[in-house]
């Protein structure tokens, strides 16, 4: 009902009121400096005390104040308490005429009225003629009285007191519909947020709602480890990894082990805590749980960055992969089975074999051809039971302990030497001395056996093999390298498969059964290591190996 207030901070408050007290609360500012004048008159300027009009403006003042309290203005039309400012430019007219000898500049308290009026919003057109009309009134009076002898002094007031409050009146207006226009403004912007709210709780609920469908753990974290969205999936297996008694948070107590099911993993090799640190990483495989209700956890981790390349966060997969895990240790238990009941036919076949041939005085020249073809045969396929045997998990039992790696580089170089001589290949190493890493020398050796025979064997026009090896403090990087025929980089992928052999090395019918940098793999997986292949066709290869320090490095 009343003026809508100039500052957006009142809006709210104003709003809790009642008309009257709204009403009464545009008055008060003028209420109370006429106030002041009816109290301080009778000592400042005792004889407007008989001024009968300067008594009828307090009077006035004090009937309107009243009646912004008496009246019902919520039973009238909007724009009825507007009486209220055009009676007050009565009242200020009759105090600055009776007293214009005593206080000259009452005429400025015309800019409350002008304001309430120019504020309130409503009857534009009306407001800005009474607040120039109205100020005009009350200096008119004045000015008049000098007539015929009125001068340039005299019309000053006159004029450019309506001009200045109608000009306050157009400022607040202008003020008034700028702050309206922005209120609306902010408004539809709050309904565009509250939509977008709306809208975005539906996508989030969708979004889980997807999450929780699938069957892969997910969960997303600050860069303080805070989680930031999980989903049922992962709820379960936190559930599966934290021991009784144990708090969901406390996850330096959680049930996470290594690869043999037994060695649990220290924190900082949890999934999580190396996703936490900024790491990527795929197919780190972890077992969860106490037995018999262990699963096999296959977890892969990717980093958030903003726009600035800082680390944010990180989102971490977990999938159950145990059905595929038994599943593959029972295959791999089959062909150890199978291998071991193969050996002794073929030994027995071999020895036989040998029997026969040393005593190949009374056999033709074709049966002992035939014999010896026999004998390469046989010993290929002992060889090939041998490579079966110890890619089956149950044969690569690794013991890890602090061992040289010089010196099982300087054997394997040793073992090499005749083949690479045979191939006219140069076999180079720079290896500093000691070098010390945590691993088994039997299995490594092995594992180094296996790299540089290939080396050598894809080298089938001469050239160089180098193994080169160098150490940080948590990490020691062997590397071999040759010279030879090489691999395009999509088959260099796909070399650590099991039975897995390139078109170009069948071509060249060069010897073996693919199974070599499988078992390679596995030797250094079993060490908490990692190896990778770079190479290029015609570019020669490098197999780089990774083994810890320490134990659990």
């Amino acid at each position: 009902m009343a003026a809508r207030p100039s500052i957006r901070g009142l809006a709210p408050y104003f709003k809790r009121l009642g008309p009257r007290t709204q009403v009464a609360l545009c008055q008060l500012p003028l209420s109370l400096i006429v106030g002041v004048l009816g109290v301080i008159s009778p000592f400042s300027s005792p004889s407007l005390l008989a001024s009968p009009l300067y008594l009828a403006g307090i009077a006035l003042n004090v009937i309107l104040f009243l009646a912004c309290f008496l009246t019902p203005w919520e039973r009238l039309r909007p724009s009825a308490y507007l009486i209220i400012p055009v009676l007050d430019l009565l009242a200020i007219g009759l105090l600055r005429n009776s007293a214009l000898a005593q206080l000259p500049g009452l005429a400025v308290l015309a800019v409350f009225p002008v304001i309430w009026l120019a504020a309130s919003g409503i009857l534009v057109r009306t407001s800005l003629v009474l607040s120039a009309v109205g100020p005009f009134l009350i200096m008119l009076p004045s000015a008049a009285g000098k007539f015929p002898n009125i001068t340039g002094t005299d019309i000053t007031p006159l004029v450019l007191v309506p001009l200045v409050m109608f000009a306050v009146s157009l400022a607040i207006r202008f003020a008034s519909v700028n702050m309206r226009v922005q209120q609306r403004e902010l408004q539809a912007m709050g309904e565009e947020l509250r939509e977008l709210l709306a809208a975005s709780r539906e996508r989030e609920k969708l979004l889980m709602t997807i999450l929780d469908a699938t069957d892969v753990g997910i969960v997303a974290v600050d860069a303080d480890g805070n989680e930031l969205l999980t989903n049922d999936r992962q709820r379960r297996l936190q559930q599966a990894a934290t021991p009784a008694g144990a708090a969901a948070g406390d996850e330096n107590h959680h049930l996470i082990f290594a690869q043999d099911k037994v060695t649990p993993l220290p924190p900082n090799k949890y999934p999580l805590r190396r996703a936490i640190e900024g790491e990527t990483f795929a197919d780190y495989l972890v077992w969860i749980g106490e037995s018999p209700q262990q699963r096999a956890v296959s977890t892969a981790a990717r980093p958030l960055m903003n726009d600035g390349g800082r680390l944010t966060g990180a989102v971490v997969v977990f999938s159950d992969v145990t059905g595929m895990v038994e599943a593959m240790a029972a295959n791999e238990e089959l062909v150890s089975n199978v291998s071991h009941e193969f050996r002794s036919p073929l030994n027995s076949i071999l020895g036989n074999i040998d029997l026969v041939l040393e005593d190949a005085e009374g056999l033709s020249d074709l049966t002992v051809r035939r014999l010896e073809v026999v004998q390469r045969n046989s010993e290929r396929l002992l060889a090939l039971v041998s490579d079966l045997t110890l890619e089956a998990f149950s044969a690569l039992k690794v013991h890890p302990k602090r061992t040289d790696i010089s010196g099982l580089v300087e054997t394997s170089i040793g073992s090499a030497q005749a083949q690479a001589e045979r191939s006219s290949v140069a076999l180079v190493a720079d290896v500093p001395s000691p070098l010390w890493a945590y691993a088994d020398p039997l299995r490594i050796g092995q594992a180094l056996d296996n790299l540089v025979s290939n080396a050598i064997k894809y080298s089938p026009d001469g050239g160089t093999v180098t193994i080169s090896a160098a150490g940080t403090e948590d990490w020691v990087r062997l590397v071999v390298q040759d010279t030879g025929m090489g691999m395009a980089p999509d088959v260099a992928a796909k070399v650590f498969r099991r039975f897995f052999r390139a078109d170009s090395a069948r071509e060249a019918a060069i010897p073996g059964a693919g199974l070599g940098l499988s078992i390679t793999k596995t030797i250094l997986e079993r060490h908490g290591g990692a190896i990778a292949c770079a190479s290029a066709l015609g570019g020669g290869s490098t197999f780089t190996m990774t083994l810890p320090v320490e134990s659990g490095g």
